[in-house]
């Protein structure tokens, strides 16, 4: 038995809204740009510059767990990677520490016992292409980005050239939520939100500390569907919360977390 009952399915949709250059790097052999010292990552058919959702998650896992350790005495991590490239992260040792641990209830766990994750976060493809079809430069919809490391002993200067999407480039992007117990709703989704609120307020891919990465959600749709509106699409089984047309921040979307648990019995799972 897989004791993960679905109850439902909560989608969050809408863009991200680049206020600085983006840069998630791919290998330059894959990439196959000429000159670059650090290439975007970029869609095989299109060409076009997108953000994985496994780099949109793991940022907000990452900010969860740094959150998580200064509020609990015993955080304690493990390391996902190797010896020699560690990678260090919260994992809880089985399943049902996990369902108890608001990260791991969102992001999953790969303990003794593995605890899938409740968040499936979609690739991010780009929305204005035509805006970033004038960049110049001579690249498809980005930007060069000349930068000089330093030396600290030498002061020899090490030239690079950074590829990167420029500001006021817009991305979709697609969360769903599993209900998989009504009483975890409101929680696991105001922390979600949370968590895109501090993304705003720290950088996504890299270069985080030189200005690349600050970005904003705009929220343009939230819906929740009971798992019987998929045999039936009954309206009692249903619910989109209304939103305007320009959409709406993170913060103003934990207001409406109520509306979307309504459906499942509401916080109390009762219903």
């Amino acid at each position: 038995m897989l004791g993960r009952p679905l109850y439902g399915k909560i989608i969050i949709s809408g863009k991200i809204i680049l206020k600085t250059g983006l840069h998630i790097g791919a290998s330059k052999e894959t990439m196959e740009i000429g000159g670059l010292d650090s290439p975007v990552i970029r869609h095989p058919i299109t060409r076009e510059p997108y953000i994985p959702g496994s780099s949109l998650k793991g940022k907000l896992r990452t900010l969860f767990d740094r959150k998580m350790e200064k509020e609990m005495d015993n955080w304690k991590r493990r390391n996902i990677g190797t010896q020699r490239n560690p990678i260090m992260v919260h994992v809880c040792p089985n399943r049902d520490e996990a369902l108890k641990c608001p990260l791991c209830r969102l992001f999953g766990s790969s303990g003794d016992t593995n605890s899938p994750a409740r968040l499936t976060v979609r690739d991010c493809h780009l929305l204005n292409r035509e805006y970033l079809e004038g960049a110049e430069g001579g690249l498809e919809f980005t930007e060069w980005k000349f930068e000089n490391a330093i030396d600290r002993v030498t002061s020899a200067a090490n030239p690079r050239q950074i590829e990167r999407v420029p500001a006021g480039a817009e991305f979709d992007f697609e969360m769903v939520y599993d209900v998989e117990n009504p009483k975890d709703v409101e929680e696991d989704l105001k922390n979600l939100f949370m968590l895109m609120e501090m993304l705003e307020d720290d950088f996504l891919g890299g270069h985080g500390s030189r200005g690349y990465g600050k970005v904003e959600f705009c929220i343009t749709r939230m819906e929740a569907k009971d798992v019987e509106w998929y045999k039936d699409k009954s309206e009692e089984k249903y619910k989109k919360v209304e939103i305007s047309r320009e959409g709406i921040r993170p913060g103003d979307a934990k207001e409406k977390i109520p509306e979307l648990a309504e459906i499942f019995g509401g916080s109390n799972g009762s219903g």
